[in-house]
């Protein structure tokens, strides 16, 4: 089965969500993120995709304590994953503390490769790699990295990560479908599991991306959070789709 990651953005302690990745165009969803994160458990989600935007950007921790509240409210019924900002090993570490199931590191595994596979060792860990057009974005998507997702792919190849999950960011919010094209390549690249982000607007977007194959291999899940705050479909029903 194919899991599905209900996602949390934070900014600011509250659950948002940029649309095309920019910081002026966000809306809120809620003023609770542990109580969202509860009710997708309850709704049968094994996974919670938590992103830190403020610490995306400037690599402080601002919503450390709510990420905190998140994996304590879901303890026993999800796992979660959760990054923004992590780029050392004391950060990866202050999430396990926490509770966090797997960090996921961005920026820091573009721009110190070597850490990815130092926070490996110690603690399950997923390379994050946000695409505008397929060219890696850094820094909150505010910078570019100087190079494409489907180029770097092979970095992590030996670094020992759990999941790669790949966005690409002019889908990202828009309702409007995912990068079919550039996820079929990039399972074609790694062996690396791969974890889709950004466009999910429809089942039908789910069932085409629990589908997906190449060289064999099927995606490692499903990333999914404006379709579900806009009521396009419920988390029983993606998970129908992708058992």
């Amino acid at each position: 089965m194919i899991d599905l990651y209900p996602a949390i953005d934070l900014r600011n302690g509250t659950v948002v969500r940029l649309h095309l990745g920019d910081y002026d165009e966000e809306t809120i969803y809620g003023d609770n993120p542990a109580e969202v994160a509860l009710q997708f458990a309850l709704a049968g989600a094994r996974w919670i995709h938590v992103v830190d935007l403020d610490a995306a950007r400037t690599g402080e921790p601002t919503n450390r304590a709510v990420v905190g509240a998140i994996a304590a409210a879901v303890a026993g019924r999800a796992k979660v994953q959760a990054g923004g900002g992590v780029r050392s090993e004391a950060s990866a570490a202050a999430l396990a503390d926490l509770g966090i199931a797997r960090v996921i590191i961005g920026t820091a595994a573009m721009e110190d490769p070597a850490l990815v596979a130092r926070i490996a060792a110690r603690q399950p860990a997923a390379v994050g790699l946000d695409g505008r057009s397929g060219q890696v974005a850094v820094r909150g998507w505010l910078k570019g990295g100087g190079a494409t997702v489907l180029d770097v792919l092979p970095r992590f190849a030996d670094a020992g990560v759990a999941a790669v999950i790949i966005t690409e960011i002019t889908r990202d919010g828009t309702l409007a479908g995912p990068d079919l094209g550039g996820l079929q390549a990039a399972l074609a690249r790694t062996a690396i599991p791969v974890i889709a982000s950004g466009g999910v607007g429809t089942l039908l977007d789910v069932e085409v991306l629990a589908e997906m194959r190449a060289e064999g291999r099927t995606l490692g899940g499903v990333i999914t959070g404006k379709a579900l705050y806009e009521n396009r479909f419920t988390v029983e029903q993606a998970l129908e789709v992708l058992a």
